[in-house]
């Protein structure tokens, strides 16, 4: 078993806030980083000690950062899969190309949970619109029609309500083929973390309660208000389809948990996750620590709650609000991750509170404003 110590290098192939954190937690640990971005200025080349400015399948770049890296990781699964095969193929990239191409596909991402036999709610698959409004009537409505590829933050998906507002969705298929999922009644949205290394060990983080707003993330709440059956039922959920993928590295499972405790696989990320981020400070190993740990080949170590935690977002339009806010609550832990631009709607940052109540710390948050827009 290959072990990547301190003093190497470890390439990332994306440069945005997950790799920036992924760099930080490894040079405390004494690595290396390479990071290939097409940004003069990305997050994480802004922390990385060497930087190499190409697009992702740029072929001549893959080949720099395969010379400069002794392993190589990514931190976003929008990357060149044929790219990442043949990077593979004369370079140490311990997690390889198959997670990618998976999970690139929802198609394939769906047969693979089932195939792990993790639970997912009632789907089918078309090939074009006509197709779909022939077999829709196999899941009824309402339904969630969503592009097999591409789409994130709900982007490139339609809640279709009724048969006569079926058209609406006729557009997604200009992009790729669709799934079209039978809606699904649920209670609230979980997340479990779970990072396996390069012997076959796993370990998960806590796990994690998501609210969004408009289909991106706000808040994440630890420990989860869940049930301890429907806990165990998430953990083992995750254990399954890590095992079966032969995952190295990180995957986020996100999973509906409906009335009765039950749960049900929503999609499949496979990298650190913003829905994590809280471990930075609330657990006894974060989870970029682990995944450097995991694709390095160290022992994982066991992550514990430290204390009760909520995680929220920053959004452009909170970027103001909370600076101006930040000398009113000390015991904030503010990271903001190096973009120029404070876009509306665009993830600048977050914000992690520990406290031994969370209620109270949810009602904090509200009352501050900051999140409002």
């Amino acid at each position: 078993m290959t072990m990547i110590q301190p003093g190497q290098t470890i390439g990332i192939i994306g440069g945005g806030q997950l790799g920036r954190m992924m760099a930080l937690s490894a040079k405390e640990a004494g690595f290396r980083i390479a990071v290939l971005d097409p940004a003069e200025d990305s997050p994480c080349g802004q922390v990385a000690d060497i930087k190499i400015i190409a697009a992702y399948d740029d072929e001549e770049a893959l080949g720099k950062l395969a010379e400069a890296s002794d392993v190589i990781t990514y931190e976003f699964e929008n990357i060149d899969y044929e790219g990442l095969k043949r990077l593979a193929e004369r370079a140490y990239v311990p997690q390889g190309a198959e997670l990618i191409r998976i999970t690139q596909d929802r198609i394939a991402e769906k047969a693979a949970i089932r195939k792990a036999g993790a639970p997912v709610a009632p789907y089918i698959e078309a090939t074009g619109f006509a197709e779909l409004k022939s077999r829709v009537g196999e899941i009824g409505f309402p339904c969630v029609v969503k592009t097999a590829r591409g789409g994130y933050d709900g982007k490139g998906q339609v809640i279709v309500k009724e048969e006569a507002a079926l058209a609406e969705a006729e557009g997604l298929f200009e992009h790729s083929a669709c799934v079209a999922e039978a809606f699904v009644p649920f209670e609230k949205e979980i997340s479990i973390i779970i990072q396996r290394s390069t012997d076959g060990s796993s370990e998960c983080l806590p796990v994690q309660e998501n609210v969004h707003q408009n289909h991106i993330l706000h808040e994440t709440i630890v420990p989860a208000r869940i049930g301890g059956d429907t806990e165990q039922a998430a953990l083992e959920a995750a254990r399954q389809i890590a095992d079966h993928l032969q995952l190295i590295g990180t995957l986020a499972v996100e999973m509906f948990v409906l009335e009765d405790g039950r749960v049900l696989i929503n999609e499949l990320a496979p990298r650190p996750h913003n829905s994590g981020h809280y471990s930075i400070e609330a657990c006894t190993i974060s989870q970029f620590g682990q995944h450097v740990r995991a694709i390095c080949g160290w022992p994982l170590r066991k992550p514990e709650l430290l204390r009760p935690a909520v995680m929220v977002n920053v959004l452009g339009q909170h970027v103001d609000p909370l600076l101006k806010a930040v000398p009113n609550h000390p015991g904030w832990s503010v990271h903001l991750y190096g973009k120029a631009d404070a876009k509306h709607n665009r993830k600048m940052g977050h914000v992690t509170i520990l406290s031994e109540h969370n209620e109270e710390t949810l009602s904090r948050i509200d009352e501050t404003g900051i999140w409002e827009g």
